[in-house]
Order: C-alpha cells, then structure tokens, then sequence
C-alpha cells in the first residue's frame, strides 16, 4: 500500500507511464461515473483527466490492510480552468484496493460525491446541485 500511495503523489500527465509500476495489465478501476479495464484504457482515461487540470494532489488518511485488500481515505484537491472559477476544489473519498501476488493493484474501487467533485462546481448547474442537496438534509 505505501509503494502505491507514494506513486500516487508522484503521477502528473507527463509520467503516467508509472501507472504499469503500482497497476496489473489486467486492472479493473471503479469511480462513480466509470468502469475501466485494463492498464492501456485506464493510462487513456488519466491522460484526460491530467491534460486539463492546472494541480492536482491528494492527501491519504487512515490507510488500513487487511490480507491483500486496502482501503485508504483521501482528499483530491485539484485546479480545473473551466471549475469553481479556477480555485481550489477539494472532494473527499475513500478507496477500496485488492492486491495481486505481484504487489501491484488489481481492482480499485473509488467511492466520492461525483457533484462535489463536478456538477456543484459548474456555472448555473451548480447552484441547482447545491440547492438540492440542502433541500434533502432538511
């Protein structure tokens, strides 16, 4: 797990080629708005991700192992030209990793609020996310 998270740190759009160091070729990526699999697919879907964004870090919290399964809390703060008016945006999440005998992860599943993540942050959209959020807390 740590090997993992400090690669995780290191990763940037011009390096992704570390992703082959901590995934299987085979690898199965879970989020919310995507099911990815294979090595080749996910390197495709972080360059997208990475080739729009001005900063991105995450800060882990509590990894815990068990056998060959983790999970591990964080916070993703990120810098998108095109959301929350360019500032900071920082949403919360946890993810579940399973470990193949190689020590590289062969399934993650992430778990987050896709409309903190993205919806809550577009012009117009946004404040009609964050109406309805409210609405259903009271």
């Amino acid at each position: 797990m740590e090997h993992f998270l400090a690669t995780y740190q290191q990763l940037k759009a011009s390096n992704l080629d570390l992703l082959a160091d901590i995934y299987t070729e085979d690898i199965v990526f879970v989020d919310p708005a995507h099911e990815i699999r294979g090595l080749q697919q996910l390197t495709t879907y972080f360059a997208g991700l990475y080739a729009n964004i001005s900063e991105i870090r995450f800060d882990f919290h509590e990894p815990l192992m068990v056998g060959n399964q983790g999970y591990v809390q964080w916070s993703m703060l990120f810098r998108h030209p095109r959301l929350n008016g360019g500032r900071v945006v920082t949403v919360p999440g946890t993810s579940f990793l399973r470990f193949a005998d190689s020590g590289r992860v062969e399934y993650h599943r992430d778990y987050f609020d896709l409309g903190a993540l993205l919806y809550e942050h577009v012009p117009l959209l946004g404040g009609v996310v964050k109406a309805l959020k409210r609405r259903m807390q009271a």
